[in-house]
């Protein structure tokens, strides 16, 4: 059983369409909710009664009515207010914890809680949609060079010097890892995160969020093709930081674009040599 949610002035959420019988007194606890004003659903009299009800939850997240660390009422006394059964209100819940709105939570504390905003959603579905084939390896790697230059551009502008620190930590962390020899994959990490590094010092979460969707479908991607050292990849760093660390941006961006366009290059080789030798085994 959830517990309701709270608002600044010790409010709840509304249930003037029920009986007083259909409310669970005992569950109206402190959530420690921070929004404003009240919140109050609609019966659902449609028969897509799965789909209204997330409308109407994500709603009022939009309207800042429910906001992030907030729990829904009991499940009961939502399933009432809806007018729908306890297991069509659980479906929507979930869809709603899949799109990464909700967090759902078990035991004598749990319930529906509105998830903190992050990018999971947005990683996901585009490793889903790569995955499913809907884009292209020339699509992610062509997209990966667009938004490295504007994200290296902006950077230039706005990075500190922690970021440009980080950045000459990073390029150390992998000079090490290849002196020593690391396995491959951990090696690729510490390249990937450099590129992390890279979207943090623009100062626009979006850009940070994109960049990580980005770096997780190339994680998979680097995965998928198989191991192949890059020798050429840290002397590029070394250029890269100089022109970066003087605030040369073209420069910047130009090297982080050859670089990005020869890794394309050899990434989409091994992708055909994947494929043809795939299409030998299935003959």
């Amino acid at each position: 059983m959830v517990e309701p949610m709270e608002h600044k002035r010790n409010a709840i959420v509304k249930r003037e369409t029920l009986p007083p019988t259909a409310i669970d007194r005992r569950a109206k606890v402190r959530a420690g909710s921070r929004t404003n004003g009240r919140v109050q659903f609609k019966r659902i009299r449609s028969v897509r009664a799965f789909e209204e009800i997330v409308d109407q939850i994500r709603g009022e997240v939009s309207n800042r009515r429910l906001r992030a660390g907030d729990r829904l009422p009991p499940e009961r006394a939502l399933a009432a207010q809806f007018g729908v059964s306890r297991n069509t209100l659980r479906e929507a819940l979930r869809s709603l914890e899949n799109a990464g709105l909700l967090r759902l939570q078990t035991g004598a504390s749990g319930g529906a809680f509105v998830k903190e905003a992050t990018g999971d959603a947005i990683v996901t579905g585009l490793r889903d949609m790569f995955n499913l084939g809907a884009i292209r390896p020339e699509d992610l790697t062509e997209a990966r060079v667009m938004i490295e230059s504007i994200a290296v551009r902006t950077a230039c502008e706005r990075a500190t010097r922690d970021d440009i620190d980080a950045m000459k930590a990073n390029i150390a962390s992998a000079e090490r890892a290849a002196r020593e020899k690391i396995d491959f994959y951990d090696q690729a990490a510490i390249h990937l995160d450099f590129h992390r590094i890279i979207a943090r010092a623009t100062k626009n979460p979006v850009m940070a969020i994109v960049m990580e969707a980005l770096i997780d479908v190339m994680r998979h991607f680097i995965e998928a093709i198989g191991q192949k050292q890059n020798p050429w990849v840290i002397p590029s760093r070394r250029r890269f930081i100089k022109h970066f660390e003087a605030g040369e941006s073209d420069a910047a961006v130009a090297e982080m674009e050859a670089h990005l366009e020869r890794l394309n290059r050899r990434y989409l080789s091994l992708v055909r040599k994947n494929s043809r030798a795939e299409a030998a085994i299935e003959q």
